[in-house]
């Protein structure tokens, strides 16, 4: 998407700390920035500074789908808790004793193996959408991608664009697709209809499982804009022989 601005988001937000004189321990809300940026820079979704929030976040987990440089230039910011944000303090915000960062702020929604073979179909569809659908794309917004898209505390799998340019919602299970999926993936589209969709464009949803429930199949009668999808594995071994 443009640029709306001379300066990106990112740099905005350093206009912001320091029209603010954020420093040392003294914090600003998520809605001090947000109104900040709706009087100053209107055109500027507040999604989009949301999502950089995370991103320059350092103990927020999901700000490894934002391309945060690993070279240290976006560990800006530490989230004291849900709303709140100070100034990352290198030498203060870790836990002396390890030498990690303080808890994430944030929550995995699941904590188990299913959860890590679920991230390895989301890293796999993310390189590989035109399995899906010719044409689908990753949304991108000012260094800001469709990976764990944040919507009010929760993030959807995949926030993708078809080649006619409207949003897809993707939700991704690794097992059992079961009909509670439908009232999510709906709350997400009409999200993203409300926040971010302009100019016309439509929002669908798909939902990839592993097995599709009679439950879920039902659920969706009559929902021409949810699309299912069953996935399948396959591995595939060579035999090499042994050089002598």
């Amino acid at each position: 998407m443009a640029q709306y601005y001379d300066k990106s988001t990112l740099e905005l937000i350093m206009d912001f700390i320091g029209e603010f004189n954020i420093k040392d321990e003294r914090s600003f809300k998520k809605q001090d920035i947000i109104n900040w940026f709706n009087k100053k820079y209107p055109k500027i979704k507040n999604v989009t500074v949301q999502c950089h929030l995370i991103k320059l976040s350092v103990n927020a987990p999901s700000r490894k789908h934002y391309s945060a440089h690993e070279d240290g230039r976006h560990d800006i910011l530490y989230q004291v808790n849900g709303n709140t944000f100070k100034l990352y303090d290198k030498a203060k915000d870790i836990i002396s004793n390890t030498g990690e960062k303080q808890p994430p702020v944030f929550d995995d929604e699941y904590g188990s193996q299913e959860f890590a073979y679920e991230k390895d179909l989301q890293n796999y569809l993310i390189k590989n959408l035109s399995v899906i659908e010719s044409g689908l794309r990753l949304f991108e917004d000012d260094g800001i991608s469709g990976v764990e898209y944040p919507v009010e505390g929760r993030f959807i799998d995949i926030l993708a664009v078809d080649k006619k340019n409207n949003f897809v919602v993707i939700e991704l299970k690794v097992s059992k697709g079961y009909d509670r999926v439908v009232g999510q993936i709906l709350r997400y589209k009409n999200w993203i209809k409300r926040n971010l969709a302009e100019n016309g464009q439509n929002v669908r949803g798909m939902i990839i499982c592993k097995e599709i429930t009679d439950d879920l199949n039902l659920a969706c009668d009559g929902l021409d804009d949810i699309e299912l999808f069953e996935y399948e594995l396959s591995i595939k071994l060579h035999k090499k022989e042994i050089s002598k």
